[in-house]
């Protein structure tokens, strides 16, 4: 169970940091002139097809997970009500590329500091009852397995956990880049690709 209780502890790590870097960006968007706020809406557009990009990329990464951990496992006809109900109850939610999803990111940019960080703040209530979920979920199966099924499911659960740290660090990178770019363009200092390196004088 200490394996579990890591993994609880890296995401609910993860969304603190996220949401404390989102803060404090879109602070700084709100001291930004008129031509920042008028891109914003573009920035947030951007953001929600980069996040199903990788949401797509997810689900597919986690549907041969799971169909080799299944293979892996060997379980049987008793076990596999266990399984399918384990599946149904984690299965990845479908990624928010919806009107509604797209019509609540374009009011964030209107939104103010305090209004901004309590709607995050409810993203990741969200998230965390879902997590939750998902924990009571993995408990229940995972005491159906034997203790030869068990040390299976917890070595695949430990690869998960350590591509799951890669991705946050990486995603995390990702999403400063981002953001140093959308500042250099609002105040016109992002240099085009087609613009030559200056020459180097010899002395």
């Amino acid at each position: 169970m200490k394996l579990l209780k890591n993994t609880i502890a890296l995401s609910l790590a993860a969304a603190t940091l996220l949401l404390g870097a989102g803060v404090y960006a879109q602070q700084e968007n709100d001291t930004t002139n008129a031509a920042s706020t008028a891109s914003a809406p573009n920035r947030f557009e951007e953001q929600g097809k980069r996040m199903h990009q990788r949401h797509q990329a997810m689900q597919a990464g986690m549907e041969k997970h799971r169909a080799r951990l299944h293979e892996q496992l060997k379980l049987t006809p008793q076990q596999e009500g266990a399984w399918a109900t384990f599946m149904e109850a984690t299965k990845p939610r479908q990624a928010p590329m919806s009107d509604a999803a797209k019509a609540e990111r374009q009011a964030m940019v209107s939104m103010n500091a305090p209004e901004r960080m309590e709607k995050m703040l409810g993203h990741a209530k969200d998230r965390l009852a879902r997590m939750q979920q998902h924990l009571d979920a993995l408990k229940t199966f995972y005491a159906v397995l034997t203790p030869e099924q068990q040390k299976i499911f917890d070595a695949n659960h430990q690869r998960m956990h350590q591509r799951m740290q890669h991705r946050m660090k990486m995603r995390m990178h990702e999403s400063k880049q981002h953001r140093m770019q959308g500042r250099m363009r609002d105040a016109g200092h992002m240099p085009s690709q087609a613009e030559p390196m200056p020459a180097k004088t010899s002395k």
